[in-house]
Protein backbone atom coordinates (compact mmCIF):
# COMPACT_ATOMS: atom_id res chain seq x y z
CA UNK A 1 0.00 0.00 0.00
CA UNK A 2 1.29 3.20 -1.54
CA UNK A 3 0.83 6.74 0.61
CA UNK A 4 1.88 9.75 -0.74
CA UNK A 5 5.16 11.42 0.40
CA UNK A 6 4.84 15.07 1.66
CA UNK A 7 6.63 17.37 -0.38
CA UNK A 8 6.37 20.51 1.78
CA UNK A 9 10.04 19.94 2.98
CA UNK A 10 11.06 22.88 4.67
CA UNK A 11 14.09 24.06 6.01
CA UNK A 12 14.04 24.92 9.66
CA UNK A 13 17.34 26.70 11.62
CA UNK A 14 19.63 25.67 8.09
CA UNK A 15 18.14 22.05 8.69
CA UNK A 16 16.31 20.30 5.60
CA UNK A 17 13.10 18.30 7.37
CA UNK A 18 10.26 16.68 5.88
CA UNK A 19 6.72 16.75 7.90
CA UNK A 20 6.11 13.38 6.57
CA UNK A 21 7.93 10.84 4.27
CA UNK A 22 6.96 6.97 3.46
CA UNK A 23 8.65 4.42 4.36
CA UNK A 24 10.53 2.46 1.83
CA UNK A 25 8.90 -0.16 -0.36
CA UNK A 26 11.54 -2.85 -0.04
CA UNK A 27 11.21 -3.58 2.92
CA UNK A 28 11.22 -7.70 3.86
CA UNK A 29 10.75 -7.99 7.69
CA UNK A 30 7.65 -6.79 9.92
CA UNK A 31 7.28 -5.72 13.52
CA UNK A 32 6.29 -9.48 13.91
CA UNK A 33 9.14 -10.69 14.56
CA UNK A 34 10.32 -8.28 17.71
CA UNK A 35 8.73 -7.41 21.25
CA UNK A 36 9.22 -5.47 23.80
CA UNK A 37 8.77 -5.69 27.76
CA UNK A 38 6.02 -3.27 29.72
CA UNK A 39 6.96 -0.63 31.59
CA UNK A 40 6.41 -2.39 34.88
CA UNK A 41 8.49 -5.37 33.69
CA UNK A 42 6.12 -7.83 34.40
CA UNK A 43 5.54 -8.65 30.41
CA UNK A 44 6.87 -9.81 27.16
CA UNK A 45 4.34 -8.34 24.93
CA UNK A 46 5.19 -9.91 21.09
CA UNK A 47 4.98 -7.41 18.16
CA UNK A 48 2.95 -10.23 17.03
CA UNK A 49 -0.08 -9.49 19.31
CA UNK A 50 -0.84 -6.26 17.04
CA UNK A 51 -1.25 -8.43 14.05
CA UNK A 52 -4.21 -6.89 12.24
CA UNK A 53 -3.95 -3.64 13.53
CA UNK A 54 -2.17 0.00 12.60
CA UNK A 55 0.19 0.51 15.15
CA UNK A 56 1.54 3.80 15.73
CA UNK A 57 5.35 3.52 17.46
CA UNK A 58 6.29 6.89 19.67
CA UNK A 59 9.49 7.22 21.43
CA UNK A 60 7.82 9.59 24.28
CA UNK A 61 4.71 9.96 26.12
CA UNK A 62 2.05 12.99 26.39
CA UNK A 63 -1.60 14.48 26.42
CA UNK A 64 -2.16 13.88 22.50
CA UNK A 65 -1.15 10.44 22.81
CA UNK A 66 -4.18 9.84 24.72
CA UNK A 67 -6.51 12.07 22.22
CA UNK A 68 -5.19 10.05 19.18
CA UNK A 69 -5.70 6.71 20.32
CA UNK A 70 -9.42 7.54 21.72
CA UNK A 71 -10.42 8.95 18.37
CA UNK A 72 -8.93 6.21 16.21
CA UNK A 73 -9.11 3.17 18.52
CA UNK A 74 -12.49 2.17 16.50
CA UNK A 75 -10.61 2.90 13.61
CA UNK A 76 -8.12 -0.29 14.53
CA UNK A 77 -5.22 2.11 15.38
CA UNK A 78 -3.04 1.14 18.49
CA UNK A 79 -0.67 3.85 20.22
CA UNK A 80 2.87 2.40 21.43
CA UNK A 81 4.93 4.79 23.72
CA UNK A 82 8.57 4.20 24.34
CA UNK A 83 10.01 6.34 26.49
CA UNK A 84 14.52 7.55 25.93
CA UNK A 85 16.24 9.40 28.32
CA UNK A 86 18.85 10.15 24.91
CA UNK A 87 17.30 13.63 24.13
CA UNK A 88 18.34 16.38 26.81
CA UNK A 89 17.89 13.58 29.47
CA UNK A 90 14.30 14.24 29.66
CA UNK A 91 13.51 11.24 31.28
CA UNK A 92 16.05 10.44 33.83
CA UNK A 93 14.14 8.42 36.43
CA UNK A 94 13.97 4.80 36.43
CA UNK A 95 10.52 3.11 34.96
CA UNK A 96 8.85 2.97 38.57
CA UNK A 97 8.58 6.65 38.46
CA UNK A 98 7.68 7.23 34.88
CA UNK A 99 4.06 6.87 35.73
CA UNK A 100 4.04 9.03 38.74
CA UNK A 101 6.17 11.92 37.00
CA UNK A 102 3.49 11.54 34.36
CA UNK A 103 0.30 11.82 36.85
CA UNK A 104 1.80 14.53 39.20
CA UNK A 105 4.95 16.49 37.24
CA UNK A 106 4.85 16.67 33.14
CA UNK A 107 2.42 17.07 32.17
CA UNK A 108 0.60 16.59 35.25
CA UNK A 109 -2.90 17.24 36.18
CA UNK A 110 -3.49 13.52 36.90
CA UNK A 111 -2.37 12.11 33.12
CA UNK A 112 -2.88 8.73 32.82
CA UNK A 113 -1.79 6.90 29.40
CA UNK A 114 -4.50 5.38 27.78
CA UNK A 115 -2.23 3.40 25.15
CA UNK A 116 0.30 0.58 25.99
CA UNK A 117 4.10 1.83 27.47
CA UNK A 118 7.37 -0.35 27.48
CA UNK A 119 10.40 0.29 29.44
CA UNK A 120 12.79 2.99 29.11
CA UNK A 121 15.33 2.35 26.49
CA UNK A 122 17.76 3.84 23.70
CA UNK A 123 16.07 4.38 20.26
CA UNK A 124 19.62 5.49 18.82
CA UNK A 125 23.72 4.06 19.05
CA UNK A 126 25.25 0.69 20.17
CA UNK A 127 22.30 -0.24 22.80
CA UNK A 128 19.16 0.67 20.63
CA UNK A 129 16.17 -1.43 20.77
CA UNK A 130 16.06 -3.89 17.85
CA UNK A 131 12.09 -2.95 16.98
CA UNK A 132 13.93 0.86 16.10
CA UNK A 133 16.85 0.10 14.44
CA UNK A 134 13.91 -2.04 12.03
CA UNK A 135 12.03 1.02 12.00
CA UNK A 136 14.75 3.33 10.97
CA UNK A 137 16.27 1.63 8.68
CA UNK A 138 12.91 0.97 6.45
CA UNK A 139 11.75 4.94 6.53
CA UNK A 140 14.14 7.64 4.86
CA UNK A 141 15.06 10.38 7.93
CA UNK A 142 12.63 12.99 8.23
CA UNK A 143 15.87 15.59 8.92
CA UNK A 144 19.20 15.93 7.51
CA UNK A 145 20.98 17.30 9.99
CA UNK A 146 21.27 16.55 14.35
CA UNK A 147 20.40 19.57 16.75
CA UNK A 148 22.94 20.34 19.26
CA UNK A 149 25.01 17.77 20.11
CA UNK A 150 25.18 18.44 24.00
CA UNK A 151 21.53 17.22 24.34
CA UNK A 152 21.77 14.26 22.44
CA UNK A 153 23.43 10.84 24.41
CA UNK A 154 24.35 8.43 21.78
CA UNK A 155 26.97 7.49 19.92
CA UNK A 156 27.44 6.45 16.97
CA UNK A 157 25.74 9.45 15.24
CA UNK A 158 23.69 8.10 12.14
CA UNK A 159 21.70 9.41 9.32
CA UNK A 160 18.80 7.69 9.85
CA UNK A 161 18.61 8.12 13.91
CA UNK A 162 15.99 9.69 15.25
CA UNK A 163 16.66 13.50 16.04
CA UNK A 164 14.55 14.13 19.36
CA UNK A 165 11.68 12.39 21.24
CA UNK A 166 8.03 12.20 19.69
CA UNK A 167 9.55 10.97 16.22
CA UNK A 168 6.49 8.84 15.03
CA UNK A 169 6.42 5.69 13.40
CA UNK A 170 3.21 4.02 11.25
CA UNK A 171 3.15 0.12 10.79
CA UNK A 172 0.31 -1.30 8.50
CA UNK A 173 -2.22 -4.23 9.64
CA UNK A 174 0.53 -6.22 7.96
CA UNK A 175 3.15 -5.43 10.07
CA UNK A 176 4.88 -3.36 7.31
CA UNK A 177 6.57 0.20 8.51
CA UNK A 178 4.58 3.08 6.11
CA UNK A 179 4.76 6.12 7.52
CA UNK A 180 7.79 8.71 9.36
CA UNK A 181 6.70 12.08 10.95
CA UNK A 182 8.78 14.42 12.05
CA UNK A 183 9.55 15.58 16.06
CA UNK A 184 7.92 18.62 15.79
CA UNK A 185 4.61 17.70 13.11
CA UNK A 186 1.52 18.45 14.53
CA UNK A 187 -0.25 15.93 16.26
CA UNK A 188 -3.59 16.96 13.86
CA UNK A 189 -1.27 16.55 10.82
CA UNK A 190 -0.38 13.21 12.04
CA UNK A 191 -4.14 12.00 12.74
CA UNK A 192 -5.33 13.20 9.28
CA UNK A 193 -2.36 11.71 7.94
CA UNK A 194 -3.19 8.24 9.34
CA UNK A 195 -7.48 8.74 8.69
CA UNK A 196 -6.16 9.46 5.05
CA UNK A 197 -3.87 6.68 4.56
CA UNK A 198 -6.57 3.68 6.54
CA UNK A 199 -9.11 5.68 4.21
CA UNK A 200 -7.17 5.06 1.24
CA UNK A 201 -6.84 1.28 2.27
CA UNK A 202 -10.67 0.83 2.25
CA UNK A 203 -10.74 2.08 -1.04
CA UNK A 204 -8.14 -0.14 -2.40
CA UNK A 205 -10.18 -3.32 -0.47
CA UNK A 206 -13.15 -2.67 -2.67
CA UNK A 207 -11.55 -1.87 -5.83
CA UNK A 208 -10.04 -5.16 -5.31
CA UNK A 209 -13.18 -6.51 -4.51
CA UNK A 210 -14.83 -5.41 -7.69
Amino acid sequence: MCIRVLQSASRSHGMLLAPQVDCYHSVKDTIYSYGALTLDGDEYIPFERYRGKTVLFVNYVGKELNALQDELRNQGVVVLGFPSNQFGKQEPGQNSEILPALKHVRPGGGFVPNFQLFQKGDVNGANEQKIFTFLKNACPPVAEEFGNPNKLFWEPLRNHDIKWNFEKFLVSPEGVPVMRWYHRTNISVVKNDIIAYLRQRVQHQEQADQ
